[in-house]
């Protein structure tokens, strides 16, 4: 039986990018030749919690238009890449068969589905070697344990400990890399994956949408640069970012942030490019003010783990949360007592985006006002929107039910905030036509 060859694997999550790529930037330096793969996987596509789908159409799509982009960038580096759909268990034994794996290089995770995931692998390579990048941060570890023993439940003590002398790593050189190690003999093939092979029926993006993006790292960096460089609406960020109708009111990095397709650091390198030639401003820091609270809520879960999926969160308060489907297919479809939740609600059914302020206010609604279990409204919008970060998305689901980082159980006043965001209904008349 001749020898299997020897290779590392790039296991692709989501860090789906060239530019920062840790894991891509140390498998290239190993003398071993490598293989990057990625997998839609099968369970994942099928599977439900709470009646919801763990990912829609519109997620689905932009994931295959990243998972696209990088097998091109990736081409034009000869870098191998496998694209399969199927289980990753099924995957990862048709790999062990035809290679003798060393060492896998992938982005380190620690919400339960990824671990189980992992797991799985460990069983079919118990004895590689995993190489993992913290790559989704902004702020390493490391200099977040030097400056606080435990994360506080309040993001402004979060805030005043790291933002004093911070510093913030240099972007890893990945995309200057030419890969030139052996040919791999590879005897299975990529697929050939559509919309309609995940599930879903193909579709057009709603004329309305405020994301009218594609995924993947180029229109990503693309998306960086004219908000940046072109516009420079970066300088009245802080001004605009309520905004409820057109593509740039806010940045919009969250969905390519959420797959890994933009790293937090390239942007946080850019902001500091963009102050040295324009200025900075309150607007400047007010985006670096942003990153940072999704940072929070990347190391709340690392300390709290499988609790910021539990009925009375983190904070561990203790509501009568109700449950009626009526209501909940009420806040769903739009057709609840506030026209501006409605509004926004037909926004996010229609395009998988919603603004944050709608956000806010949708999911204050859902709690405070309908009393449902929050995690019905968590799932809901897991499944719907295009930029679901898991951390994100359970962060502030959990802070607006009131048991999460914030110990006001505060409930947001739908009416007044359509005064003050939507005074013209200018929003609300462009969905609730």
């Amino acid at each position: 039986m001749p020898e299997k060859q020897k290779i590392n694997l790039l296991w692709f999550g989501n860090n789906l990018r060239i530019r920062d790529n840790e894991s891509l930037y140390n498998v290239m330096q190993e003398h071993l030749p490598f293989l990057a793969v990625y997998i839609f996987d099968k369970s994942f596509f099928h599977s439900t919690q709470l009646n919801f789908k763990k990912i829609g159409k519109f997620r689905s799509k932009f994931l295959l238009q990243t998972v696209s982009d990088l097998e091109n960038n990736l081409k034009e580096k000869k870098i191998p890449f496998l694209k399969k759909l199927g289980k990753t268990e099924d995957v990862f034994k048709q790999i062990s068969k035809d290679f003798e794996v060393e060492k896998i290089f992938c982005q380190r995770e620690w919400t339960k589905e990824e671990i189980e995931l992992e797991n799985q692998i460990k069983t079919i390579f118990p004895d590689v070697q995993w190489v993992k990048s913290y790559s989704q941060l902004l702020f390493e570890p490391d200099f977040v344990r030097e400056r606080l023993d435990k994360i506080p439940l309040l993001f402004t003590t979060f805030r005043q400990k790291i933002e004093e002398d911070f510093k913030i790593r240099n972007e890893f050189n990945a995309e200057h890399l030419v890969y030139n190690k052996s040919i791999l003999n590879l005897k299975i093939n990529s697929d050939d994956i559509t919309l309609k092979t995940l599930g879903f029926d193909d579709f057009e993006m709603h004329q309305f949408s405020a994301f009218p993006f594609s995924g993947g790292e180029t229109e990503g960096l693309q998306r960086l640069n004219h908000y940046f460089f072109k516009t420079r609406n970066l300088g009245c960020y802080k001004e605009t970012r309520n905004g409820l109708i057109d593509k740039d009111y806010s940045s919009k990095f969250s969905a390519w942030l959420a797959n890994g397709s933009l790293s937090a650091v390239s942007i946080f390198h850019e902001i500091k490019k963009y102050e040295k030639e324009f200025g900075s401003n309150e607007s400047t820091y007010w985006l670096v003010f942003e990153l940072l609270w999704r940072d929070f809520f990347k190391f709340t879960s690392m300390q709290f783990r499988d609790t910021i999926f539990q009925q009375n969160g983190i904070s561990e308060q203790k509501y009568e949360w109700k449950y009626d489907q009526n209501l909940i297919n009420q806040w769903i479809n739009g057709e609840t007592d506030s026209d501006f939740i409605n509004a926004n609600m037909l926004e996010i059914k229609n395009t998988g985006w919603m603004s944050n302020r709608g956000r806010q206010n949708a999911a204050s609604y859902f709690c405070k006002i309908l009393k449902q279990d929050w995690r019905m409204g968590a799932a809901y919008f897991e499944e719907m929107l295009i930029d679901y970060d898991v951390h994100s998305n359970y962060g502030n689901w959990m802070y607006l039910a009131g048991i999460g980082n914030d110990p006001r159980s505060r409930t947001f006043n739908a009416e007044k905030q359509a005064e003050q965001y939507d005074s013209d209904r200018k929003f609300r008349n462009l969905w609730l036509k």
